[in-house]
């Protein structure tokens, strides 16, 4: 069962990690909003759609057509990380290969957003002091590797 979850994850991971990687660096940094996340989310689920092949295909030809809850619940949890873990990998790829400043370029935007919305300076001064600290936690990879995972890892779980 460790290989059928190993090739399934590897599958589910390049699936959704080489658009991510190809995207980010033939761009030059990630997709103008809105189309990043929907292409992001899109990936995802054509990808996370291979726990639901690896679980039937387990059930029809070594389980006879039956499956209990929990050994599927934790097949389609184990694919689900080992593909999350890919898409960390080629997010962190494309940093590197990039040198984009997501965090700054995110903070950036925010705040165009909220000048354009109306917001006072003292509101502004708040957000861009709290991003500036968000830039910082995100430029530490300890931070920045489970940030990443919980993009996608509960869509797995889902």
């Amino acid at each position: 069962m460790l290989n059928r979850i190993l090739i399934h994850g590897l599958v589910a991971g390049l699936i959704v990690g080489v658009p991510l990687f190809t995207l980010t660096v033939l761009v030059g940094g990630p997709l103008p909003e809105p189309w990043g996340v929907v292409l992001g989310y899109l990936t995802m689920l054509i990808a996370l759609s291979v726990v639901f092949i690896a679980i039937k295909r387990r059930r029809d030809t070594e389980l006879g057509g039956v499956i209990r809850f929990w050994p599927a619940f934790g097949m389609g949890l184990a694919i689900s990380l080992v593909a999350s873990i890919c898409y960390v990998i080629a997010w962190e790829a494309a940093l590197a290969v990039t040198g984009i400043d997501f965090a700054g370029d995110y903070a950036r935007m925010l705040i165009a957003q909220q000048r354009s919305a109306g917001a006072t300076a003292a509101e502004l001064a708040k957000l861009t002091a709290d991003l500036e600290g968000f830039r910082q936690q995100y430029a530490n990879p300890l931070f920045r590797i489970p940030m990443t995972l919980t993009e996608i890892f509960p869509v797995g779980v889902l």
